[in-house]
Protein backbone atom coordinates (compact mmCIF):
# COMPACT_ATOMS: atom_id res chain seq x y z
CA UNK A 1 0.00 0.00 0.00
CA UNK A 2 1.50 3.57 -0.86
CA UNK A 3 0.04 7.18 -0.37
CA UNK A 4 -1.18 8.97 -3.16
CA UNK A 5 0.82 12.14 -3.69
CA UNK A 6 -2.55 14.25 -2.35
CA UNK A 7 -2.56 11.87 0.52
CA UNK A 8 1.54 12.97 1.50
CA UNK A 9 0.30 16.62 1.03
CA UNK A 10 -2.00 16.00 3.69
CA UNK A 11 0.20 14.13 5.72
CA UNK A 12 2.76 16.25 5.35
CA UNK A 13 3.62 16.77 9.17
CA UNK A 14 3.70 13.46 9.98
CA UNK A 15 5.40 11.96 6.90
CA UNK A 16 8.11 14.30 8.09
CA UNK A 17 8.51 13.35 11.70
CA UNK A 18 10.98 10.49 11.55
CA UNK A 19 9.03 8.61 14.39
CA UNK A 20 6.26 8.28 12.02
CA UNK A 21 7.09 8.88 8.43
CA UNK A 22 5.98 6.87 5.28
CA UNK A 23 5.81 3.94 7.30
CA UNK A 24 4.18 5.14 10.08
CA UNK A 25 1.64 7.02 7.92
CA UNK A 26 0.95 3.97 6.03
CA UNK A 27 0.28 1.95 8.83
CA UNK A 28 -2.86 4.75 10.05
CA UNK A 29 -4.27 3.89 6.63
CA UNK A 30 -4.22 0.64 6.97
CA UNK A 31 -5.82 0.70 10.08
CA UNK A 32 -9.43 0.36 11.20
CA UNK A 33 -10.83 1.84 14.31
CA UNK A 34 -14.14 1.78 15.85
CA UNK A 35 -15.34 4.45 17.89
CA UNK A 36 -18.45 3.61 20.58
CA UNK A 37 -20.40 7.13 20.66
CA UNK A 38 -20.04 10.45 18.55
CA UNK A 39 -21.27 12.35 21.77
CA UNK A 40 -18.92 14.61 23.73
CA UNK A 41 -16.40 12.07 23.97
CA UNK A 42 -16.73 10.52 20.39
CA UNK A 43 -16.44 14.01 18.37
CA UNK A 44 -12.76 14.72 19.07
CA UNK A 45 -11.60 10.87 18.91
CA UNK A 46 -13.13 11.27 15.35
CA UNK A 47 -12.11 14.83 14.31
CA UNK A 48 -8.16 13.84 15.21
CA UNK A 49 -8.32 10.14 14.04
CA UNK A 50 -9.86 11.25 10.97
CA UNK A 51 -6.97 14.31 10.32
CA UNK A 52 -4.83 11.54 11.47
CA UNK A 53 -4.95 9.26 8.44
CA UNK A 54 -6.72 6.44 9.82
CA UNK A 55 -7.83 4.00 6.77
CA UNK A 56 -11.13 2.71 8.16
CA UNK A 57 -13.05 4.52 10.87
CA UNK A 58 -16.63 2.96 11.99
CA UNK A 59 -19.00 4.99 13.97
CA UNK A 60 -21.83 3.28 16.20
CA UNK A 61 -24.27 5.50 17.27
CA UNK A 62 -28.30 5.89 17.58
CA UNK A 63 -28.80 8.93 18.88
CA UNK A 64 -29.63 12.61 17.31
CA UNK A 65 -28.31 15.99 17.98
CA UNK A 66 -30.08 17.86 20.45
CA UNK A 67 -28.88 21.61 20.65
CA UNK A 68 -27.65 21.13 24.12
CA UNK A 69 -25.20 19.01 22.97
CA UNK A 70 -23.73 21.85 20.97
CA UNK A 71 -21.50 22.96 24.06
CA UNK A 72 -19.58 19.88 24.22
CA UNK A 73 -20.16 18.41 20.76
CA UNK A 74 -18.06 20.89 18.50
CA UNK A 75 -18.75 18.79 15.25
CA UNK A 76 -22.37 19.81 15.02
CA UNK A 77 -24.04 22.89 14.82
CA UNK A 78 -27.45 24.36 15.05
CA UNK A 79 -28.55 23.13 11.86
CA UNK A 80 -27.66 19.93 12.22
CA UNK A 81 -30.08 19.57 15.46
CA UNK A 82 -32.62 16.69 15.49
CA UNK A 83 -30.19 14.48 12.49
CA UNK A 84 -28.04 10.99 13.15
CA UNK A 85 -24.79 12.18 15.07
CA UNK A 86 -23.04 9.06 13.11
CA UNK A 87 -24.20 9.98 9.87
CA UNK A 88 -23.53 13.68 10.44
CA UNK A 89 -20.03 12.96 12.10
CA UNK A 90 -19.33 11.24 8.97
CA UNK A 91 -20.53 13.59 6.42
CA UNK A 92 -18.77 16.47 8.22
CA UNK A 93 -15.31 14.91 8.38
CA UNK A 94 -15.13 13.57 4.75
CA UNK A 95 -14.52 16.99 4.44
CA UNK A 96 -11.94 17.26 6.40
CA UNK A 97 -10.38 14.10 5.17
CA UNK A 98 -11.49 12.50 1.70
CA UNK A 99 -9.37 9.50 2.45
CA UNK A 100 -11.07 7.80 4.79
CA UNK A 101 -13.45 5.07 4.78
CA UNK A 102 -16.28 5.60 7.10
CA UNK A 103 -18.80 2.73 8.25
CA UNK A 104 -22.03 4.05 9.78
CA UNK A 105 -24.00 2.16 12.55
CA UNK A 106 -27.28 4.01 12.88
CA UNK A 107 -28.31 1.74 16.13
CA UNK A 108 -27.13 0.77 19.51
CA UNK A 109 -24.41 -1.00 20.76
CA UNK A 110 -25.84 -4.75 21.91
CA UNK A 111 -24.98 -8.20 23.09
CA UNK A 112 -26.35 -9.00 19.94
CA UNK A 113 -24.15 -6.97 18.07
CA UNK A 114 -20.92 -6.21 19.72
CA UNK A 115 -19.13 -9.36 18.62
CA UNK A 116 -19.49 -9.12 15.07
CA UNK A 117 -18.82 -5.55 15.04
CA UNK A 118 -15.87 -5.71 17.00
CA UNK A 119 -14.49 -8.68 14.79
CA UNK A 120 -14.20 -6.29 11.83
CA UNK A 121 -11.74 -3.50 13.61
CA UNK A 122 -8.43 -3.16 14.91
CA UNK A 123 -8.94 -1.14 18.16
CA UNK A 124 -11.96 -0.49 19.85
CA UNK A 125 -12.25 3.53 21.18
CA UNK A 126 -15.56 3.29 23.93
CA UNK A 127 -17.05 7.11 23.82
CA UNK A 128 -20.31 6.00 25.42
CA UNK A 129 -21.44 7.56 28.98
CA UNK A 130 -22.85 4.63 30.60
CA UNK A 131 -21.75 1.82 32.89
CA UNK A 132 -23.51 -1.20 30.50
CA UNK A 133 -22.20 0.00 27.61
CA UNK A 134 -18.68 0.10 29.46
CA UNK A 135 -18.76 -3.18 30.41
CA UNK A 136 -20.25 -4.97 27.26
CA UNK A 137 -17.12 -2.99 25.73
CA UNK A 138 -14.72 -4.29 27.90
CA UNK A 139 -15.99 -8.15 27.41
CA UNK A 140 -16.92 -8.09 23.74
CA UNK A 141 -12.94 -6.59 23.37
CA UNK A 142 -11.52 -9.21 25.52
CA UNK A 143 -13.60 -11.83 23.40
CA UNK A 144 -12.72 -10.59 20.49
CA UNK A 145 -8.94 -9.98 21.29
CA UNK A 146 -9.22 -6.16 20.77
CA UNK A 147 -7.40 -3.61 22.81
CA UNK A 148 -10.19 -1.15 24.04
CA UNK A 149 -9.52 2.96 24.48
CA UNK A 150 -11.36 3.67 27.75
CA UNK A 151 -12.17 7.65 28.64
CA UNK A 152 -15.01 8.93 31.05
CA UNK A 153 -15.72 12.35 32.33
CA UNK A 154 -17.47 14.02 35.30
CA UNK A 155 -18.23 17.49 35.78
CA UNK A 156 -14.36 18.87 36.26
CA UNK A 157 -12.30 15.45 35.94
CA UNK A 158 -11.87 12.62 33.08
CA UNK A 159 -9.83 9.18 33.29
CA UNK A 160 -8.40 7.81 30.07
CA UNK A 161 -6.83 3.79 29.56
CA UNK A 162 -6.21 0.91 27.62
CA UNK A 163 -7.75 -2.12 28.10
CA UNK A 164 -6.54 -5.75 27.06
CA UNK A 165 -3.74 -4.66 25.24
CA UNK A 166 -1.32 -7.23 24.32
CA UNK A 167 -2.65 -9.30 27.14
CA UNK A 168 -2.81 -6.28 30.03
CA UNK A 169 -5.84 -5.41 32.48
CA UNK A 170 -9.07 -4.87 31.49
CA UNK A 171 -11.83 -2.68 32.85
CA UNK A 172 -13.23 -5.29 35.00
CA UNK A 173 -9.86 -5.46 36.79
CA UNK A 174 -10.35 -1.96 37.66
CA UNK A 175 -13.92 -1.88 38.50
CA UNK A 176 -14.84 -5.30 39.71
CA UNK A 177 -18.34 -4.24 40.55
CA UNK A 178 -20.55 -0.95 38.82
CA UNK A 179 -21.52 1.96 41.15
CA UNK A 180 -24.92 2.54 42.19
CA UNK A 181 -26.68 4.29 39.25
CA UNK A 182 -28.04 6.48 41.67
CA UNK A 183 -24.25 7.39 43.36
CA UNK A 184 -23.18 8.25 39.68
CA UNK A 185 -25.48 10.44 37.21
CA UNK A 186 -24.95 11.45 33.68
CA UNK A 187 -23.79 14.56 32.33
CA UNK A 188 -27.41 15.04 31.05
CA UNK A 189 -28.57 15.75 34.92
CA UNK A 190 -25.46 17.37 36.65
CA UNK A 191 -23.33 19.22 33.99
CA UNK A 192 -19.70 18.94 32.39
CA UNK A 193 -17.55 21.48 31.40
CA UNK A 194 -17.75 22.24 28.02
CA UNK A 195 -13.55 21.60 26.88
CA UNK A 196 -13.43 18.66 29.51
CA UNK A 197 -14.36 15.76 26.60
CA UNK A 198 -12.27 18.27 23.87
CA UNK A 199 -9.32 17.28 26.28
CA UNK A 200 -9.56 13.58 27.47
CA UNK A 201 -11.05 12.71 23.75
CA UNK A 202 -8.32 14.07 22.20
CA UNK A 203 -5.72 11.70 25.07
CA UNK A 204 -8.25 8.81 23.84
CA UNK A 205 -6.97 9.13 20.28
CA UNK A 206 -3.31 9.53 21.24
CA UNK A 207 -3.41 6.19 22.39
CA UNK A 208 -5.36 4.86 19.10
CA UNK A 209 -2.09 6.31 17.26
CA UNK A 210 0.48 5.34 19.71
CA UNK A 211 -0.87 1.61 19.20
CA UNK A 212 -1.00 1.45 15.59
CA UNK A 213 2.56 3.17 14.64
CA UNK A 214 4.59 1.98 17.79
CA UNK A 215 5.14 5.10 20.00
CA UNK A 216 5.52 6.06 23.21
CA UNK A 217 4.30 3.73 26.11
CA UNK A 218 0.39 3.04 25.76
CA UNK A 219 -2.00 3.36 28.98
CA UNK A 220 -1.95 -0.37 29.60
CA UNK A 221 -2.46 -1.25 33.40
CA UNK A 222 -2.31 2.63 34.12
CA UNK A 223 -5.38 5.18 34.46
CA UNK A 224 -4.62 8.66 33.59
CA UNK A 225 -7.15 10.85 36.13
CA UNK A 226 -7.12 14.32 34.83
CA UNK A 227 -8.71 17.13 37.08
CA UNK A 228 -8.87 20.41 35.08
CA UNK A 229 -9.87 22.61 37.55
CA UNK A 230 -6.56 22.59 39.12
CA UNK A 231 -4.73 20.67 36.03
CA UNK A 232 -3.29 18.26 38.53
CA UNK A 233 -2.81 14.58 36.68
CA UNK A 234 -1.96 11.17 38.29
CA UNK A 235 -1.63 8.46 36.60
CA UNK A 236 -2.50 4.89 38.74
CA UNK A 237 -1.10 1.96 38.49
CA UNK A 238 -3.93 -1.37 38.45
CA UNK A 239 -3.35 -5.54 38.07
CA UNK A 240 -5.07 -8.13 35.80
CA UNK A 241 -6.97 -9.80 37.82
CA UNK A 242 -8.53 -13.32 37.80
CA UNK A 243 -11.84 -10.84 36.06
CA UNK A 244 -10.16 -10.21 32.83
CA UNK A 245 -11.14 -13.61 32.09
CA UNK A 246 -14.45 -13.38 29.62
CA UNK A 247 -15.59 -16.13 28.09
CA UNK A 248 -19.12 -14.73 27.35
CA UNK A 249 -21.24 -11.66 27.14
CA UNK A 250 -23.70 -11.36 30.11
CA UNK A 251 -26.82 -11.75 29.65
CA UNK A 252 -28.21 -8.59 30.96
CA UNK A 253 -25.83 -5.48 31.71
CA UNK A 254 -28.72 -3.71 32.18
CA UNK A 255 -29.37 -5.71 35.31
CA UNK A 256 -25.96 -6.23 36.75
CA UNK A 257 -25.39 -2.53 36.45
CA UNK A 258 -28.37 -2.08 38.48
CA UNK A 259 -30.63 0.09 35.53
CA UNK A 260 -34.36 0.48 36.36
CA UNK A 261 -35.99 -1.29 33.65
CA UNK A 262 -39.46 0.56 33.87
CA UNK A 263 -41.64 -1.56 32.39
CA UNK A 264 -44.36 1.11 31.72
CA UNK A 265 -43.84 3.61 29.32
CA UNK A 266 -45.97 5.44 26.41
CA UNK A 267 -44.83 7.81 24.05
CA UNK A 268 -45.43 11.10 23.49
CA UNK A 269 -47.51 10.56 20.44
CA UNK A 270 -49.95 8.07 22.78
CA UNK A 271 -49.88 10.37 25.64
CA UNK A 272 -51.48 13.45 23.62
CA UNK A 273 -54.03 11.35 21.86
CA UNK A 274 -55.32 10.14 25.46
CA UNK A 275 -53.60 13.06 27.73
CA UNK A 276 -57.02 12.73 29.72
CA UNK A 277 -56.52 9.86 31.17
CA UNK A 278 -53.34 10.97 33.06
CA UNK A 279 -51.87 13.21 35.50
CA UNK A 280 -48.77 14.47 34.47
CA UNK A 281 -45.30 15.20 36.62
CA UNK A 282 -42.45 17.34 35.47
CA UNK A 283 -39.22 16.38 37.19
CA UNK A 284 -36.84 18.67 35.37
CA UNK A 285 -34.99 21.56 36.61
CA UNK A 286 -36.92 25.41 37.16
CA UNK A 287 -35.34 26.91 33.99
CA UNK A 288 -36.51 23.85 31.80
CA UNK A 289 -40.06 24.07 33.13
CA UNK A 290 -40.15 28.10 31.86
CA UNK A 291 -38.26 27.15 28.16
CA UNK A 292 -41.26 24.58 27.38
CA UNK A 293 -43.35 21.98 29.05
CA UNK A 294 -46.69 19.79 28.39
CA UNK A 295 -48.15 20.90 31.46
CA UNK A 296 -48.98 18.84 34.55
CA UNK A 297 -47.11 19.36 38.12
CA UNK A 298 -43.75 20.25 38.59
CA UNK A 299 -41.29 18.91 41.55
CA UNK A 300 -37.81 18.90 40.15
CA UNK A 301 -35.66 15.26 41.25
CA UNK A 302 -33.98 16.61 43.67
CA UNK A 303 -36.99 18.03 45.47
CA UNK A 304 -38.68 14.64 45.74
CA UNK A 305 -37.67 12.98 48.81
CA UNK A 306 -39.52 16.13 50.32
CA UNK A 307 -42.48 16.79 48.10
CA UNK A 308 -43.35 13.31 46.81
CA UNK A 309 -46.27 13.54 49.11
CA UNK A 310 -48.16 16.19 46.70
CA UNK A 311 -47.94 14.20 43.43
CA UNK A 312 -51.69 13.67 42.76
CA UNK A 313 -52.27 9.88 42.30
CA UNK A 314 -56.12 10.12 41.56
CA UNK A 315 -54.88 9.02 37.95
CA UNK A 316 -52.37 7.28 36.61
CA UNK A 317 -48.98 9.71 36.54
CA UNK A 318 -47.13 10.06 33.44
CA UNK A 319 -43.48 11.42 34.56
CA UNK A 320 -41.82 13.11 32.11
CA UNK A 321 -38.29 14.48 31.64
CA UNK A 322 -36.13 15.67 28.51
CA UNK A 323 -34.93 12.12 27.69
CA UNK A 324 -36.37 9.66 29.96
CA UNK A 325 -33.56 9.56 32.42
CA UNK A 326 -34.48 11.40 34.84
CA UNK A 327 -38.04 10.25 34.84
CA UNK A 328 -36.91 7.03 35.31
CA UNK A 329 -35.33 7.51 38.46
CA UNK A 330 -38.27 9.77 39.66
CA UNK A 331 -40.39 6.14 39.28
CA UNK A 332 -37.49 4.67 40.73
CA UNK A 333 -37.77 6.77 44.24
CA UNK A 334 -41.60 6.59 43.77
CA UNK A 335 -41.82 3.33 43.93
CA UNK A 336 -39.61 2.86 47.18
CA UNK A 337 -41.78 5.03 48.67
CA UNK A 338 -44.71 2.15 48.16
CA UNK A 339 -46.96 4.78 47.20
CA UNK A 340 -50.55 3.54 45.76
CA UNK A 341 -50.01 5.53 42.57
CA UNK A 342 -49.66 4.03 39.01
CA UNK A 343 -46.22 5.46 37.43
CA UNK A 344 -45.90 5.74 33.88
CA UNK A 345 -42.97 6.98 32.09
CA UNK A 346 -42.56 8.92 29.08
CA UNK A 347 -40.40 6.92 26.90
CA UNK A 348 -37.56 9.12 25.14
CA UNK A 349 -38.76 12.22 27.42
CA UNK A 350 -39.86 15.69 25.78
CA UNK A 351 -36.86 14.63 23.07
Amino acid sequence: MMLTREEQKQYNRHLILEEIGEKGQIKLKQAKVLVIGAGGLGCPVLQYLTAAGIGTIGVIDDDVIDQTNLQRQILYTVEDVGKSKAETAANRLSKLNPFINFQIYKEQLTKHNAIELFKQYDIIVDGSDNFQTRYLSNDAAVITNKPLVYGSIFKFEGQVSVFNYKGSATYRCLYPTPPNPKDVPNCSEIGVLGVLPGIIGSLQANEVLKMIIGLGDVLSDKLLVLDVLSMRQLVLNYSKTERAEVTALDENYEAFCGVTIIEDEITLEDLNQNKTKYNLLDVRENWEREQYHIGGQHIPLGELPSRFSEIDISKPVVVYCKSGIRSTRAIDFLQEQELQGNFINLKNGLS
